[in-house]
């Protein structure tokens, strides 16, 4: 067995402090690399999380809603041949859980709609009544019919001026190609438990009774309609400039803040502002701070089966009732 020399024990003894010096120093670099990633992920988590609406660690904001397009109560998968979109009750169920969140003070509504089903204006409607937070609606280009419908119950209106709403109307259409069929030699045998049974097929026009039977649920979903405006509307409707419009006409952002069926006309920068006014939103600078809350996108991938099915089908219908 060797021992070291003299000598070599000096050497030995005089590196292990440097060793020692030098796992010291791994340390600290090892602390100093795990502090600034927890920084850079708190950075990152903050960031998205303003971007994706999911929580604001600056304070209160004002929570921003998009809704787009026809309103319907089917989900649009994302497809080759789509973008998707999601049905009402998709949207309901997210804005309902706006108002469990503690840093929105108040909700903005950006609605661009043309309308749509009666029964997903009426979900989507019951979701906006139902948030317990000030709401302000803006209407971008179009807010008419249903579009303007699920707007009633906010407690602000701004419109761009150029905007086109109104439309407080209901509509049933119901198809006739009968002629065409007779054309081409195509029948339709029907075994009807009652006479009214096809009512609406496209095999012949409606009878004088299918008619008014239709009219009458038309009517129904009107009267429902004209209520909840005059009731969510109250004092600010000119009542007698209303009444002029409820042949269902389509009308500017101009002319429904003379009837008062909006507030005031502005643009969105406007309505975040205005919102911010009504949720008591204390900040510095032009703009109130934001978060954006989607309410618009399904979950399915681009190249979902059930998308691309969608895509490629439509659903047969005799009729539908549709604010639109």
């Amino acid at each position: 067995m060797e021992y070291p020399t003299m000598a070599e024990d000096r050497v030995v003894r005089r590196k292990a402090p440097e060793a020692a010096g030098k796992e010291r120093n791994y340390g600290l670099y090892a602390a100093v690399i795990f502090l600034s990633l927890g920084l850079v992920f708190l950075m990152v988590f903050g960031l998205f999380s303003l971007a994706s609406g999911t929580a604001n660690p600056f304070g209160k904001c004002v929570a921003v809603v998009e809704i787009n397009g026809i309103i319907t109560t089917e989900d649009t998968p994302p497809s080759l041949f789509s973008s998707g979109a999601a049905g009402s009750y998709q949207i309901s169920k997210r804005i309902e859980a706006i108002g469990e969140r503690d840093d929105v003070g108040a909700v903005l509504f950006v609605i661009n709609s043309p309308g749509g089903s009666i029964v997903a204006s009426d979900e989507i409607y019951r979701s906006i009544a139902g948030l317990d937070k000030p709401r302000v609606a803006y209407f971008r280009e179009v807010a008419a019919s249903g579009g303007y419908y699920i707007a009633t119950p906010v407690d602000y209106i701004i419109s761009e001026p150029n905007a086109l709403t109104g439309s407080i109307g209901v509509i049933m259409t119901t198809y006739d190609a009968s002629g065409l069929f007779e054309k081409i030699g195509v029948g339709e045998n029907n075994i009807r438990s009652g006479e009214m049974k096809d009512m609406g097929t496209p095999f012949r026009n409606l009878t004088a009774d299918e008619t008014a039977v239709l009219g009458d649920i038309v009517q129904q979903a009107f009267q429902q309609f004209n209520s909840t405006v005059i009731e969510n509307r109250g004092s600010r409707l000119d009542l007698v400039k209303y009444n002029e419009v409820l042949d269902a006409r389509v009308i500017s952002g101009r002319t429904a803040r003379d009837i008062g069926l909006v507030d005031a006309l502005g643009s969105r920068d406007d309505a975040v502002r205005k919102a911010a006014e009504l949720g008591g939103i204390e900040y510095e600078g032009d703009m109130p701070p934001v978060c954006e809350v989607d309410v618009s996108g399904v979950q399915p991938g681009l190249l979902s089966i059930s998308g691309l099915l969608h895509g490629l089908t439509a659903r047969e219908s005799g009729y539908s009732l549709e604010y639109r």
